[in-house]
């Protein structure tokens, strides 16, 4: 009988070892994106991800706070903002009076064009910040490494280590480099 879907997962050295290797390649896939920019692919990658990783006793307490991506895109919130101005448009002739219904309307397409120079980090997760999120995960990974509650052997100890401080050194490479 499978284990609940609720109920914490003992974390292997096996799943930990391909876990370390995992970062490393997620990291490197993650640097070939703009920074400043949503993914929505990736930020459901990353929430499905974070999921799994919080299902393991050993990492569930420690990543509780790590809140998921929000996958919200730019192109996403021009289409809400058109589709209110539309229903206002069409709603509003006939109900309020025409400078009222012209000041509003007005407004709103301000409100269109306005959020077209908003920073995306407002409404959603960009690489930066998702590369963030995957740092703190290869962190708490790093932490619960050099604790050696894993039990590894000293060359697996080391490899393990060599990916996550590879994964680490590169997400911090990005990382710096976006606020440049």
């Amino acid at each position: 009988m499978p284990p609940h879907p609720t109920s914490p997962v003992r974390l292997s050295r096996k799943e930990f070892y391909e876990l370390t290797f995992y970062c490393r390649t997620y990291a490197a896939e993650l640097a070939r994106y703009d920074q400043h920019r949503v993914n929505l692919k990736r930020c459901n990658q990353f929430n499905t991800w974070l999921s799994e990783l919080k299902r393991y006793d050993s990492l569930g307490p420690r990543l509780s706070g790590l809140k998921p991506a929000r996958p919200v895109a730019r192109w996403q919130v021009m289409v809400i903002l058109a589709m209110i101005w539309m229903i206002l448009a069409l709603a509003m002739p006939g109900r309020v009076d025409r400078n009222w219904s012209t000041v509003v309307l007005v407004g709103m397409m301000g409100t269109v064009v306005l959020s077209l120079f908003l920073p995306e980090h407002i409404y959603g997760t960009t690489m930066e910040l998702l590369q963030a999120k995957v740092l703190f995960v290869v962190d708490t990974l790093l932490d619960l490494l050099n604790s050696g509650t894993m039990d590894f052997s000293e060359g697996a100890f080391f490899k393990a280590r060599e990916n996550l401080q590879a994964a680490h050194e590169e997400l911090r490479q990005q990382i710096d480099l976006a606020h440049r």
